[in-house]
């Protein structure tokens, strides 16, 4: 059985204009427009799900999702470098900041590392194609595809740090490599999967 997985990028908001390690704050106004004018272009799916961040849900309803919620795919835990920006972070520690670019196992922040991250991502998205099924129950988009349970698309809309991770796992590339992924907001990057082999379908605007 194969699943198809649409990664969607959460739109735009201050705190990513900012590099900001806010946790997951709300949309901006402009974010807010750009998501909605993007409502009706998504292909049809089973199941939808985004992380539990503000932006991650607020972006899935002006997308006309009814994305259920999934813990494991919430964005990286920050720990006390939460709701500072990135440049601050960066005069007041750089060495801590400096750990946490190059090894992919550091946490100096005491919160979670990359690879605590990777680990948990690629758990979720390694299970669907066996399980057909995550979490306790099945959120659609309100539009039904065909094929068996396991097979058919899903919808993630999330940070883009679960994104790179997801992206990583997939492609079978090293830890290092998260750092060079863009996923700018309000994308899109299709994985398409069967007994644990993945292939990528780069991201492209939506609404485009």
């Amino acid at each position: 059985m194969t699943v198809r997985v649409i990664f969607i990028s959460a739109a735009g908001s201050a705190a990513l204009r900012e590099a900001r390690f806010d946790g997951g704050g709300p949309l901006d106004a402009a974010g807010l427009r750009r998501a909605r004018t993007a409502a009706g272009t998504l292909p049809p799916a089973r199941r939808s799900y985004a992380s539990p961040t503000a932006r991650c849900r607020e972006t899935a309803e002006a997308l006309g999702l009814a994305a259920e919620p999934v813990p494991a795919l919430d964005g990286c835990a920050m720990g006390r470098w939460r709701g500072r920006r990135l440049d601050e972070v960066m005069a007041a520690e750089p060495e801590a900041v400096a750990g946490w670019l190059s090894d992919p196992s550091c946490a100096p922040h005491g919160g979670e590392s990359l690879l605590e991250l990777h680990t948990r991502v690629a758990g979720w998205l390694d299970a669907l194609p066996d399980s057909g099924q995550v979490g306790s129950g099945q959120a659609g988009s309100g539009q039904a595809d065909s094929g068996q349970a396991g097979s058919g698309r899903v919808v993630v809309v999330a940070e883009p740090d679960v994104v790179r991770a997801a992206l990583v796992h997939a492609l079978g590339a090293p830890p290092q490599v998260f750092w060079r992924l863009d996923v700018p907001p309000l994308t899109a990057t299709e994985l398409s999967g069967r007994d644990g082999r993945w292939n990528l379908r780069c991201g492209t605007p939506l609404g485009s």
